[in-house]
């Protein structure tokens, strides 16, 4: 993606937001949805195609390199938010819009959804005039949560009591406490894919002795033995998540990962 010019269409002072195009991104698994996402961004005035990722490593090169104005991520390749913490992060201008699958469809994921720093919730059901409109609210106002999700982050009327606090405290804790940098987590998305450090370096632009470094801190923070291991704590602990099953299904981590010393 080297030499790729960023798709962020400046702010103009004195300009409204309305009237300028935003560039949209899409992270899903799936070819087919992300080209029915595409051309509904097309054929939407005020909207323009930024590109698409399916993997975490890639919707955050795809965001590093082309800024788009809004993401809109799949929760079923974010069930435990880390993507969505990571890229909310890395560019806190970006509006992220989640699409959340009857699955994640709880109390507990529309919290950690939003403690992360997603902007937008709305059903991967939703209409596509509904979700353009979800795009125009959340760039907006900085939130918008449709209204066939709203009840589900509705507060309790009634104020839990001290005691409870740490219970209510840990629905907004994803499974697995991201340990991991931004760029370490990329570099284990890739060793999980099998590439070896040269190959993690070209892609990410770095010497061979950085992703050394990275793989050796990944490895320290996850008590990992050796990169397989590291892999396998990665998946257990949810930090890394397994395609969905109408995506392609991952190898196993003793073929996946590739040999070699860190």
């Amino acid at each position: 993606m080297r030499g790729i010019e960023p798709h962020r269409t400046p702010a103009v002072p004195g300009q409204p937001t309305a009237s300028r195009s935003l560039g949209v991104a899409v992270v899903d698994p799936i070819p087919i949805f992300r080209e029915g996402l595409a051309s509904m961004v097309h054929r939407t005035p005020g909207l323009h195609w930024a590109g698409q990722a399916a993997s975490h490593h890639a919707a955050m090169q795809l965001c590093e390199q082309v800024r788009p104005d809004v993401v809109i991520l799949d929760s079923a390749l974010d069930p435990h938010c880390h993507l969505t913490k990571l890229l909310n992060s890395g560019d806190p201008a970006v509006v992220l819009v989640t699409l959340v699958r009857d699955v994640n469809r709880t109390q507990q994921y529309l919290a950690t959804a939003i403690a992360a720093g997603a902007h937008a919730i709305v059903p991967r059901a939703v209409d596509p005039r509904r979700l353009a409109e979800a795009v125009r609210r959340a760039h907006t106002d900085r939130r918008y949560i449709d209204p066939a999700l709203a009840a589900l982050t509705a507060r309790p009327k009634r104020q839990p009591s001290p005691r409870a606090a740490p219970a209510e405290e840990h629905l907004t804790q994803p499974k697995g406490a991201m340990p991991l940098s931004r760029r370490e987590y990329q570099v284990l998305q890739l060793v999980a894919e099998g590439l070896e450090n040269s190959a993690i370096a070209k892609l990410l632009f770095l010497s061979v002795e950085t992703v050394r470094t990275h793989v050796k801190s990944i490895l320290r923070k996850l008590s990992a033995r050796d990169r397989t291991h590291a892999v396998t704590i990665a998946f257990r602990s949810g930090i890394l998540v397994p395609h969905s099953d109408d995506a392609h299904a991952p190898l196993p981590a003793d073929r996946a990962v590739a040999r070699g010393t860190p």
